[in-house]
C-alpha cells in the first residue's frame, strides 16, 4: 500500500491550520515599527523625480482635457445654432 507522509505546517505555509493569537495595542505598534524598518525608502532623486513626473502628468491631462472640452463646445455650440 501507498501510505502518504502527513506532515505539520510549517511557520511559512498557507497558515490555514494556525489561529490566530490576540494582539494587544504594544505588540501592533511594536510590529509596526518593525515593519517600517525593513522598508526600501527611495531616494532624495527617485522622490524628486517621481513628483516631477507626477506634476508633469496632471498638467498633460488638465491640458488635453481642456481642449477636449472646447472641441465638444465648438462643435455642440454649432448644432445649437444651427438646430440640427
Amino acid at each position: 500500500m501507498n501510505e502518504q507522509k502527513k506532515t505539520a505546517p510549517t511557520r511559512g505555509g498557507s497558515g490555514t491550520n494556525r489561529q490566530a493569537q490576540p494582539q494587544s495595542g504594544g505588540d501592533f505598534v511594536r510590529g509596526v515599527f518593525t515593519e517600517l524598518r525593513r522598508v526600501t525608502w527611495p531616494t532624495r532623486n527617485e522622490w524628486v523625480s517621481a513628483t516631477i513626473l507626477t506634476l508633469a502628468l496632471v498638467v498633460g491631462i488638465g491640458i488635453y482635457t481642456w481642449f477636449l472640452d472646447q472641441g465638444f463646445g465648438l462643435i455642440l455650440d454649432q448644432l445649437h445654432v444651427h438646430n440640427i
